[in-house]
């Protein structure tokens, strides 16, 4: 691991990526620490709510700390899921461009961006007007109404597109998908003050544990484990064996095949982002039209209780088979093997090996949705029996997110390496 960072230092062109990247995403740490005007952001406290824990983790951004930044890319995160379920053969017109190559896939972001900015004045808007009916007695903002909701709305509106246009140039010049390291870098700038807030609920001065450092040593044998799981987790494939169907690859031994991959968790981390709007979001909208209704689906959705976290569990599980299917197709599997002229041995052409696939893919899937569900539920059954808040607690939806970016940027690294190194063989 070491050589191969400094095989990635000794390549100019990446060291300048590398820079580049780095000045971009100062600059989304510094606005992230310019608060919205008007907003008392020292009386939140969002513990409580997962919804709006979940944008933070999306956003790459601090919704807590009400900056510029607060929505982050979450609009546009939310709005690319919505449009890509749509393109799945439900809106003609979209399921045309996803089909019709480079040209249709930048008119599909560039709905995707309108879409986004639709998205962040809407949840600008109705956080602001939520926060300020929780906080109100505490002066959240002021002047409250209309017009200074929109007005707070339309500034998180243009730091989302603003982060946007910054996550483009970090793909286009830096290193790694842009989107991905601006939530990256979120996540791993809040980590110093939870590992901080864990040490002092263990070992601090005003210690609420008894377990002490033994405690403390335990949180960071698990939060490693954790990270090799999900390594495990992300990497993790199920290699089916294709052959060709030509003489000459007859005689070809069975090291030689080439295998058909099909990944544990398909779905990432997308079925917990499903979930928990499916939950949580009732709870945002009644409380936007009724009180009565909203503290009775608050006291329903307890996070705490036993049975709710089988419930949202279970929906994960569901949403993760949901996902997959929807992403992974295997009657588009199945026709393209038999169009480049491959076969999986053992397995007829056609509609056998399509249920092959199916039945091979849903195995596994088991496996990445049970894997997925222990991730995502860790942080809740951890602060239930230590005390500890569910965002320092390990696992979760920040895990997956940071350690699924880090590894694909190392595999862009060396894919960059690699090509480099052979431009410059064919040179000489």
């Amino acid at each position: 691991m070491l050589s191969t960072f400094v095989d990635f230092l000794k390549n100019k062109d990446i060291r300048k990526k590398l820079g580049f990247t780095l000045i971009i995403l100062f600059i989304y740490r510094l606005g992230s620490a310019i608060p919205a005007p008007g907003i008392n952001s020292s009386v939140i406290s969002l513990s409580a709510n997962s919804l709006l824990n979940m944008m933070n983790i999306l956003g790459g951004g601090s919704i807590e700390q009400m900056s510029i930044f607060s929505l982050g890319v979450g609009p546009y995160i939310t709005a690319s899921i919505i449009i890509e379920l749509l393109a799945m053969d439900i809106i003609p017109a979209l399921t045309e461009m996803a089909k019709s190559g480079k040209k249709g896939r930048q008119q599909m972001d560039r709905i995707t961006r309108y879409l986004a900015v639709v998205m962040a004045l809407v949840q600008g808007y109705f956080i602001v007007q939520y926060l300020d009916s929780v906080y109100s007695a505490y002066g959240f903002i002021e002047n409250p109404g209309f017009i200074s909701y929109l007005y707070v709305a339309v500034i998180f509106t243009a730091g989302t597109m603003f982060l946007l246009w910054l996550a483009d140039q970090i793909t286009t010049k830096g290193i790694g998908n842009g989107t991905s390291m601006i939530i990256f870098s979120g996540i791993v700038a809040d980590m110093p003050s939870n590992l901080r807030q864990v040490y002092n609920t263990f070992c601090g001065a005003d210690a609420t544990s008894s377990l002490g450092v033994f405690g403390f040593i335990a949180y960071l044998v698990m939060f490693v484990a954790i990270i090799v799981l999900v390594v495990v987790m992300q990497t993790a494939e199920r290699r089916i064996p294709i052959q060709q169907s030509s003489s000459r690859a007859l005689n070809k031994t069975k090291g030689d095949l080439n295998h058909l991959p099909l990944k544990i968790n398909s779905a990432s981390v997308i079925p917990v982002i499903f979930a928990s709007a499916l939950i949580q979001g009732p709870q945002i909208i009644a409380s936007w039209v009724n009180q009565g209704v909203y503290s009775w689906l608050s006291a329903i959705c307890d996070f705490t209780s036993p049975v709710f976290l089988a419930f949202y569990g279970l929906l994960i599980i569901l949403f993760t088979f949901f996902y997959t299917n929807l992403t992974v197709d295997p009657s588009k599997m199945s026709e393209d093997l038999g169009k480049n002229g491959q076969y999986i041995p053992g397995v007829r052409p056609g509609s056998e090996t399509r249920e092959y696939i199916s039945k091979v893919l849903n195995r596994i899937t088991c496996l990445g949705a049970i894997l997925l569900t222990f991730i995502a539920l860790l942080p809740y059954v951890v602060s239930i029996l230590t005390g500890l808040s569910q965002r320092a607690a390990v696992g979760g939806t920040g895990i997956i997110i940071v350690v699924g970016t880090a590894l694909d940027t190392v595999k862009q690294l060396k894919s960059q390496l690699t090509n480099k190194q052979y431009k410059s063989f064919v040179g000489k």
